[in-house]
C-alpha cells in the first residue's frame, strides 16, 4: 500500500488529558503527526481535533478505530487532500530597511498575496494563508533575506462531503 496525506477529524468532549491519549496511539504506531490543531466545533461543547498523518490507509483506518476507543471521542472521520478543503497560516518576521529597501520583498509581499500585519522600527510581520506548499514557497523566497522568526499553524479543515456528524453532534448536545 503507497503512503498519502490524509486529515483525520475527531469530534469530542473537551476533557484535560485527551490530546496525550491521541497523541500515544500514533507514537505506539511509530508514525509522526505532521501538524495538529484543536478548536470549538459547530456544536456547543464539542472540540474539533483536525490531525495530518502521511501513512497508508490501512493504518489510518486502524489509527482512526483506536482514536474512537477513546471516551471523550463521538466520532473520528478520515480523508484524503482531495476530500477536503483547507488551509494554513503562517507569520514571518523580517527586519524593517529591507521592507524599504528591497525592491523584491514588496514583489514578494503582492506575489504571495500576503499581508503586512505591523510595522515598527526593527521589523515588520507578515501573515500568508494558503496551502502548505504555497508557504513553503514564500519561506523560500524570504530566507535569503533573512527571516528573524517564522511560526506556522496547523491545517484547519472542512470536508466536501456533507458529514453525517451534524446529527449525531445535534443529538450530543441535547443530552
Amino acid at each position: 500500500m503507497k503512503k498519502e496525506w490524509f486529515t483525520i477529524s475527531v469530534y469530542s468532549e473537551n476533557n484535560v488529558g485527551l490530546l496525550n491519549r491521541i497523541s500515544g496511539i500514533f507514537l505506539k504506531r511509530h508514525i509522526n503527526i505532521e501538524s495538529l490543531n484543536v478548536s470549538k466545533s459547530e456544536i456547543d461543547n464539542v472540540s474539533k481535533f483536525t490531525i495530518v498523518v502521511h501513512t497508508t490507509e490501512k493504518w489510518v483506518r486502524n489509527i482512526v478505530g483506536q482514536i474512537e476507543k477513546q471516551i471523550e471521542v463521538i466520532k473520528a472521520f478520515y480523508h484524503i487532500d482531495d476530500e477536503t478543503i483547507y488551509q494554513e497560516s503562517a507569520l514571518f518576521k523580517i527586519a524593517s530597511n529591507l521592507l524599504f529597501d528591497e525592491r523584491q520583498i514588496q514583489n514578494i509581499i503582492k506575489e504571495s498575496n500576503s499581508q503586512i500585519v505591523t510595522v515598527s522600527r526593527d521589523f515588520f510581520v507578515l501573515a500568508k494563508s494558503g496551502r502548505r506548499y504555497e508557504i513553503d514557497e514564500m519561506y523560500e523566497m524570504l530566507k535569503p533575506f533573512g527571516i528573524m522568526q517564522f511560526v506556522r499553524s496547523g491545517r484547519i479543515s472542512v470536508s466536501k462531503e456533507v458529514m453525517q456528524i451534524s446529527a449525531l453532534l445535534e443529538e450530543f448536545q441535547h443530552n
